[in-house]
């Protein structure tokens, strides 16, 4: 092909492109995975104007001089001339492969449309599990699964591990620094974080994840020069065995390399001998190497293979937060929803599974037949219940209504006779911010005691016999008459005189 026509064409490519683009950009789906894939669509036409574009500033580079010894040749020789020489290249073109077909370059990059009852295959549909119902939700089942074989973890229900997966405290999500230190707990971390990235990058396909990622690792670098990383600090070799000050007793002891309390000296002594305090002993040896060789005046002290295994493991758990915090949506979303699939039978996930994979592509039909008034009557829910709406934006089963009493109403006077449905909404307002400040501006300063009390009146009748009480208990204290027997053993007037019937003094 010649360099200037293949110019042309790349061009009058990456115009189709940006058109392209344009008539996806001017669409908004209302379904989910219709916005998935029109942004993956929207993504994959970018990457090829950056690839075309390259290919375009190479030819007009001219590195090897094509195009300028074309332009020499065009300029020097009779213009008809070079254009029936072009025109025979085509003619032999076409007469050596009579049966090629020529591609329509106008429905290249065109949005294809089909029968709207029958769904079009897209990428989103294979690029998300069921659980994840086309990016709405995560699916940690996996990371669970490798979670739960981690040694010294401490057992979690599905629940509590999507609130605490990346909080890699030990007591919380996380194990002890010594118990990090393995292949096993390297691998699950970086599980965790390569789905996690996988889960950004499918379903915000339109944004810089390499860029959002390369800031991440570039905190991470400042913070861990600066030993700033909460868990990993290098520690200082003036540390030594000893009492620790937040000990549960005096007789206590604080063992350092271990990071336990035990009761007594004995035991102490008896547990340094163990495999288990050896090893934590070294490696706290090691950590301490590593700090005093880090602090010395030699800037070309080499660092430890140790030091970098914790630096490894420590920058995939700080991805694993990052990512965790800029997804808190879905995070939310998933507790949401994994609770609410809890209280469902097998019948009910499948079918709504299935009714999820069958959604409508209605909001691909383009409405510019006048059809818009019917759409709209058709869009309406029909709800003679006044049943709640679901996740989805349809009226929750019947069933679900009633279990769960969503047809019985609580007022509260306290909030302003506002109208609790449901025994849940209502026993969860008590601990909501209104119904404290309310009871605040009746002079209640404890509300615990006033649970499923919702009348003014009783709120402040119970309040101040309350307050009677306490005044009555502290005047008891100080009237209390003091008696000692022979021995000088001091007790109140009443027990000195019933312990005196009974002959015991």
């Amino acid at each position: 092909m010649y360099v200037l026509e293949e110019q042309r064409y790349i061009h009058e490519d990456l115009e189709r492109l940006e058109q392209g683009i344009a008539d996806r950009v001017r669409e908004e789906p209302k379904h989910i995975r219709d916005r998935l894939n029109r942004d993956h669509e929207i993504a994959q036409l970018l990457d090829q104007i950056q690839k075309q574009s390259s290919s375009l500033l190479a030819l007009y580079k001219d590195d090897n001089g094509a195009r300028a010894g074309e332009l020499q040749e065009l300029n020097a020789s009779d213009t008809f001339d070079a254009f029936y020489k072009q025109l025979g290249d085509i003619r032999e073109h076409h007469a050596r492969y009579p049966n090629e077909q020529a591609e329509n370059s106008e429905q290249r990059y065109k949005q294809k449309r089909g029968d709207p009852s029958v769904p079009l295959a897209t990428v989103v549909d294979t690029i998300f599990s069921g659980e994840e119902a086309f990016g709405r939700f995560f699916d940690l089942n996996t990371c669970y699964d490798s979670f739960l074989n981690l040694p010294s973890i401490k057992r979690l229900t599905y629940l509590q591990y999507l609130e605490y997966f990346d909080n890699f405290t030990p007591g919380y999500g996380g194990v002890k620094r010594g118990d990090k230190m393995t292949d096993q707990y390297f691998n699950y971390v970086g599980e965790l974080a390569q789905y996690l990235e996988g889960f950004m990058r499918r379903t915000r396909p339109l944004e810089n994840t390499d860029g959002v990622l390369s800031e991440f690792d570039e905190e991470f670098g400042k913070l861990w020069d600066k030993d700033e990383i909460e868990g990993w600090q290098l520690e200082s070799s003036s540390k030594t065995n000893g009492t620790k000050a937040t000990l549960s007793n005096a007789e206590a002891i604080w063992c350092e390399d271990c990071e336990k309390e035990f009761k007594n000296e004995n035991v102490y002594k008896n547990h340094l001998t163990g495999r288990k305090h050896v090893k934590a002993a070294e490696q706290r040896k090691q950590r301490q190497q590593d700090a005093s060789a880090q602090s010395g005046d030699s800037k070309s002290a080499t660092v430890s293979s140790t030091r970098l295994k914790e630096r490894a493991i420590a920058e995939r758990e700080y991805r694993v937060k990052k990512l965790a915090s800029s997804m808190s949506t879905e995070r939310g979303d998933t507790r949401i929803n994994v609770e609410r699939k809890q209280g469902m039978t097998k019948r009910e996930r499948e079918q709504e599974l299935e009714n999820l994979l069958n959604a409508s592509d209605a909001p691909r039909e383009m409405a510019d037949d006048g059809e818009g008034e019917e759409d709209e009557d058709e869009d309406k829910i029909y709800n003679p219940l006044k049943v709640p709406l679901g996740w989805d934006g349809k009226p929750i089963p019947f069933w679900l209504y009633r279990l769960h009493g969503l047809g019985v109403e609580f007022p509260c006077e306290i909030c302003g006779n506002y109208v609790y449905k449901g025994r849940r909404a209502f026993e969860k307002h008590f601990n909501e911010a209104r119904h404290i400040y309310n009871l605040k501006c009746l002079g209640i300063t404890n509300p615990t005691l006033f649970r499923d009390i919702t009348k003014m009146d009783e709120a402040v009748r119970l309040w101040e016999k309350i307050q009677k009480e306490k005044k009555q208990s502290k005047l008891d204290e100080g009237s209390v008459v003091q008696m000692e027997d022979g021995e000088g053993n001091v007790m109140p007037e009443k027990v000195y005189y019933d312990l005196q019937k009974q002959g015991l003094l």
